[in-house]
């Protein structure tokens, strides 16, 4: 775990994957940017990496994140993504394992290593309670669990996967404490958001449910809105 690198709950992790790049995915880094300030909250955003150093010199409160990279060292490496590179362009963290670029979890133990060596936060996605725990052990700053059945679809973790919830939180803050717990998949509405929150979730995020709606920008301002409602409402203190 990178310690040096603040990431204060509650979080929202804004996925690009392949759907936007260049001035489309600026300007909707732009507008994430002004919400983070307006509404006192931590927005990762994770686009193309080679968007990654203008996005990165031209917003101020967003955490710039790599959608995946590699464990390799300077030096042979064709096609792999450098550590030191993306950190070089900008970005302070980087997403591994998702449900579309999946690594094992040695390969998950030497890439978080390789993050904490040379200064960049981690966010691990998993899909299930048990593999939660087990990326637990490896210390990143962020897991974040995914029912797989749902990533893409309209039915929401929050609504339906109550239990998966609960377990994930309860597994992996027996073994770190200091790891941020997200849960996500299927959010599509501000509902989506809050409901996930009041379950004892740190964090949540959206893709297509931000990048395929009819007002992109509004769509994000509103779940961050239910975001730091929820928050406040189940924090108080």
């Amino acid at each position: 775990m990178y310690e040096k690198i603040i990431l204060k709950p509650p979080l929202f992790e804004i996925g690009l994957k392949g759907y936007l790049f260049g001035k489309d995915a600026l300007e909707l880094a732009k507008a994430a940017d002004e919400i983070s300030k307006k509404y006192d909250i931590t927005i990762i955003f994770d686009p193309q990496n080679v968007d990654i150093q203008k996005i990165a010199s031209e917003t101020e409160n967003i955490y710039v994140f790599s959608q995946h990279m590699d464990s390799i060292r300077i030096g042979i490496g064709v096609g792999s993504i450098l550590p030191e590179a993306i950190k070089a362009a900008g970005a302070v963290g980087t997403l591994l394992n998702h449900s579309e670029k999946r690594i094992n979890l040695n390969e998950i133990s030497k890439t978080i290593q390789r993050a904490d060596e040379i200064g960049l936060a981690t966010l691990v996605f998993v899909d299930s309670p048990e593999e939660a725990s087990a990326v637990a052990y490896l210390s990143p700053n962020i897991i974040l669990a995914e029912p797989p059945e749902l990533i893409g679809s309209s039915k929401s973790v929050g609504k339906l996967q109550k239990e998966f919830i609960l377990k994930t939180i309860a597994g992996v803050k027996k073994i770190n404490s200091r790891i941020i717990i997200a849960n996500s998949a299927g959010v599509r509405t501000a509902e989506d958001v809050a409901q996930i929150i009041r379950l004892g979730a740190e964090a949540t995020g959206s893709t297509s449910g931000i990048l395929k709606s009819k007002d992109p920008i509004k769509t994000m301002e509103e779940m961050i809105k239910a975001l730091k409602e929820a928050w406040l409402e189940t924090h108080p203190f």
